[in-house]
């Protein structure tokens, strides 16, 4: 059997160290390295880090420079989860390729990053290619529950006249990036003024999504909208990293729709908000397909955003690994599924 699959982690957040406690769980891995610019957490052992016990395979110290770790030869693969934007990790992408590592990276506009910005798309998949590495960005969401969940259900169809999808999910359990691109915690003045000067991203990910749909379906959409409004709050609430006074905002709520002439084709809903549960707000993901036949799937309550997020980087970390080198969307690859037994028999390489 092969030796065990090197893992370096770049970014200690709530997902990267979501990561980390996962791939600690299963059979063939072992972790090599970390990167964080948390002054409370650089220096210290990953294993200290994470609460677990040290072992052999996380007993790592916590650096703020990525060159100490990112080194030829050094890793498999290396678990990007520092920002959501394409701009903001393609020079921490190009690092890592350029030592010959592959990258799964949780950035949001990562699932289909040539929808908005072609070139940098162009330029990772020569990269990637001249090194023999492949590239992947994915998550719960742009990646699975509203795109590539969605796709899939529709090989069953004959016929798909429209498709809406909505998912309600609770936001409690991100990081501050993700606070922050909501506007949560900011008057309902200030979240307006945010969506008109681009400050307040809401969900990234819409644009990506109708990307994937777009190629999935061999279509063009006409016309593509988004919209964003405040989800304000009744009631004081409160995460360990925002507290939210009543009034104010807890969530943003944003549409996307999908023009095909002057018919919307797809819709997109997708609430989020902190502690829905203090206004008994339930959450769920629903696909709705108007076709032959017509298919309605309901899940309550939502696949949980952090977890769906961090396992399947995880779980796609084989697929990555055995893949034509290259910048890959998850409509290139093998359909994630759990890692269940040792993750050195799905490697073929």
């Amino acid at each position: 059997m092969r030796e065990k699959v090197k893992v370096i982690l770049w970014g200690l957040g709530l997902m990267g160290q979501g990561m980390g406690n996962m791939i600690l769980k299963k059979k063939g891995f072992k972790i090599v390295g970390a990167i964080d610019i948390d002054t409370n957490k650089v220096g210290k052992k990953l294993y200290e880090v994470l609460g677990v016990e040290k072992t052999a395979d996380n007993d790592v110290t916590i650096v703020n420079n990525p060159d100490d770790v990112i080194k030829k030869g050094a890793a498999d693969i290396v678990l990007l989860a520092t920002a959501s934007f394409t701009k903001v990790v393609y020079p921490q992408i190009m690092k890592v390729v350029e030592n010959g590592i592959n990258v799964i990276t949780t950035a949001e506009e990562m699932s289909y990053p040539k929808a908005l910005d072609t070139e940098l798309a162009e330029k990772m998949d020569k990269a990637a290619k001249e090194n023999n590495v492949a590239i992947l960005g994915t998550g719960i969401n742009p990646g699975f529950v509203m795109d590539y969940l969605v796709i899939a259900l529709t090989g069953v169809c004959e016929e798909v006249n429209k498709i809406k999808v909505s998912r309600v999910n609770d936001l409690s359990c991100f990081g501050k990036a993700v606070m922050e691109e909501q506007g949560i915690g900011l008057t309902k003045e200030q979240f307006i003024k945010g969506v008109e000067e681009e400050t307040i991203a809401g969900h990234v990910g819409f644009v990506q999504s109708f990307g994937m749909f777009e190629e999935a379906f061999n279509i063009k959409f006409d016309n593509i909208k988004q919209t964003k409004e405040p989800i304000i709050t009744n009631v004081p609430r409160s995460t360990d990293l925002v507290d939210v006074k009543a009034g104010d905002v807890a969530g943003c709520k944003q549409m996307g729709y999908g023009y095909i002439g002057e018919d919307v084709f797809i819709e997109m809903a997708h609430p989020q908000q902190i502690k829905p549960e203090m206004e008994n707000q339930g959450t769920g993901d629903y696909i709705t397909i108007e076709g032959i036949p017509n298919i309605n799937l309901a899940n309550t309550p939502e696949i949980a955003g952090g977890v769906g997020t961090y396992a399947i980087c995880v779980n796609m970390i084989p697929h990555v690994l055995n893949a034509v080198p290259g910048l890959k969307t998850m409509l290139d690859l093998p359909i994630p599924a759990a890692i269940l037994g040792d993750v050195r028999d799905l490697i073929k390489k």
